[in-house]
This record gives C-alpha cells, sequence and structure tokens, in this order.
C-alpha cells in the first residue's frame, strides 16, 4: 500500500516505522506546514516527496493517507483526502464533533473509499483476549479505567508557552488526548450507559488538565480517569466476583493479568512495542480496503461514532469548550 502522510510528529513516525514493519507499506509522501518541518521528517523516514500545499497533496499519487494533525484539522483534511478517493485512517479523536463524523463516514461511503479512527484498542489482537477474560471473572459490578501521563509538554506550559496539547483552539486537551482510551473499552465491553457524569480540572489555557467520568449501569458502576499532570503507576482494573483484571496499560492493553479469588495469576498478555500496535492499526487498515464488505469494518464505525457521542457529552457535561476557529 501506498501512503501520503499529514503531520510530522512523533506519532507519525510511529506509525510508519509499524506499518513498514509489518506490512511493508510504501510511504511516498508528507504534508506539512513548512518545507522545513516537512524535509527533516522525509530525510528521516525515506520519503520522496514534501508537498505545504494540502490541496495538492491531496491529489498525489497515493492510495491511503494517515491523518496525525492537530485534532481541530482532522474533519476538513479528512474530508479533503475523501473527496480525493484516498483511503483514509485518521488520528483518534477521528473528529472533534459526532456530526463530523457521520458526514464523513457517509462521504466514504459514497466514494468507495475506507474511513478509519487510527485507535489502538480496536486493532488490537489483546483486544480479543480481554473480551475473552472478562467472561471468566464472574459478575462484574465495579470497573476502574485509568490513563494518567505526565505530559513531556508540561515543562513547556510552566515556562509560559503553550504546547498544541494544550491549546484548547485545537480542540486538544486531556480526555480528547488520553481519556479516550478510556472510553473505548468501557463502551465496547459494556455497552452504552444509562447515565454519564463527569467534571475535569482546567488548566490557566482552558485546556483540561485532568478529568474522570463515571458511566452507570443498571449492574455496574465504570469509573474513568484521566490526568496530562501526573504519572499513573497502578494501572486498570476490573473486578468480578470470581476474580479481577489488571491492565497496566489501558492504551496498549499490554501486562494484563487474570487474578483468581484463590490467588491463581494467569497472565493474559505481556509488553508489546509500541511500533508494533501501531503496525496492527496499519495492517487492520489494509486489510479493510481490500475487503470493504468486512463486517468488522462496520463495528469499527459504529463503535467511532458510539465514542464520539460519549466523549461529546462529557465535553458538556465537564464544560470542556473549544473555540469554533484556530487562532
Amino acid at each position: 500500500m501506498r501512503y501520503g502522510v499529514v503531520g510530522t510528529g512523533w506519532i507519525a513516525k510511529s506509525f510508519i516505522d509499524g506499518a513498514r514493519q509489518l506490512c511493508g507499506a510504501d510511504f511516498s509522501a508528507v504534508y506539512s506546514r513548512t518545507q522545513e518541518n516537512g524535509g527533516r521528517f522525509a530525510a528521516e523516514n525515506g520519503i520522496n516527496k514534501v508537498y505545504t500545499d494540502f490541496s495538492e497533496f491531496a491529489k498525489a499519487d497515493f492510495e491511503a493517507a494517515y491523518v496525525a494533525s492537530p485534532n481541530r484539522l482532522h474533519y476538513e483534511q479528512s474530508k479533503i483526502l475523501i473527496e480525493n478517493g484516498k483511503h483514509v485512517i485518521c488520528e483518534k479523536p477521528v473528529t472533534v464533533d459526532p456530526e463530523e463524523l457521520r458526514e464523513l463516514q457517509a462521504l466514504a461511503k459514497a466514494k468507495g473509499v475506507i474511513y478509519a479512527e487510527a485507535i489502538m484498542y480496536m486493532f488490537n489482537p489483546a483486544r480479543d483476549l480481554l473480551r475473552d477474560a472478562v467472561t471468566k471473572i464472574g459478575r462484574i459490578t465495579s470497573v476502574h479505567f485509568d490513563f494518567s501521563q505526565l505530559s513531556s509538554k508540561y515543562p513547556a506550559y510552566l515556562e509560559g508557552k503553550l504546547p498544541n496539547i494544550f491549546n484548547p483552539a485545537l480542540a486538544t486537551g486531556c480526555l480528547m488526548d488520553l481519556g479516550i482510551y478510556c472510553v473505548y473499552p468501557a463502551l465496547d465491553l459494556f455497552g452504552a450507559p444509562e447515565k454519564i457524569t463527569a467534571c475535569s480540572h482546567f488548566m490557566e489555557s482552558g485546556a483540561d488538565g485532568s478529568g474522570n467520568s463515571a458511566f452507570l449501569y443498571p449492574d455496574k458502576l465504570v469509573n474513568l480517569t484521566y490526568s496530562k499532570l501526573g504519572q499513573d503507576r497502578l494501572g486498570s482494573q476490573i473486578f468480578g466476583d470470581k476474580g479481577t483484571i489488571t491492565i497496566e496499560s489501558i492504551s496498549k492493553l499490554t501486562n494484563m493479568k487474570l487474578i483468581e479469588n484463590n490467588g491463581k495469576v494467569t497472565e493474559i498478555i505481556g509488553d508489546v512495542p509500541k511500533e508494533t500496535l501501531m503496525g496492527y492499526e496499519a495492517k487492520g487498515f489494509e486489510e479493510f480496503i481490500s475487503n470493504p464488505g468486512s463486517p468488522y469494518y462496520e463495528v469499527m464505525s459504529l463503535r467511532a461514532l458510539q465514542v464520539s457521542k460519549a466523549m461529546k457529552e462529557i465535553r458538556n457535561i465537564s464544560g470542556i469548550e473549544f473555540p469554533k476557529q484556530v487562532k
């Protein structure tokens, strides 16, 4: 598969490395706002062509695009690419609002192309292992999913700078960056809740630096916590009356264990390199392109919309707002 890449950050490099590792993917073009950044990234990653005009990039000779630009740009850039007949895998959150997602899903269907969210959870083979383990721990009444990771950009913020991840004008912040990794397994494992409650802690920039949400079901409570201002050391847990599942990384689904009430510990999965996890995204995406009628593609599309709706509800409840235009 021949790809074009939107963005020049570390996540784009991880996707390239993973796609080459698992799929032998060919990356022929990169879009960047500046020739300098684009040229540097292209040289470092063996890419021949750099574009600074997005319209020209969208018409270039590649079949699929990986979009890793700031959240605010996902909808507009994905739409242009889809209109030009490109398959698109876009970093999470795939769009800011569910209405945008519905529109692009319909447009992709009309154009006969694949449009998917680059979310590790749904492409990860460990998802099936987790879903199976959940059936072995009896009646589940309590769940805690946590993704709290001290941001590498936080020192710059403290120095008075405004990194993209802490700039609400780009539709970023803790929920959109990390909280989504908790929302996905909650909805995928347990379905839509009867009620959602949420609150957030805001930084001076207006971005949410940390927050929590509670998903209330008739038979269980699923608590989600997320922060970019501190580092989690305990991970996530699913509590059943016959055992407990521990998950060191909810984003990567790594180092998962099933602990029975008698103390017996069974490893579900150990560690997996980040590039391999990104490679699973590329592999699954290419399988959708080869088999556009895939039932799992429909599952993923529906789940993405379900998550987008829940994310918007959490933002509304907790007061997370994004300016309409980037300043």
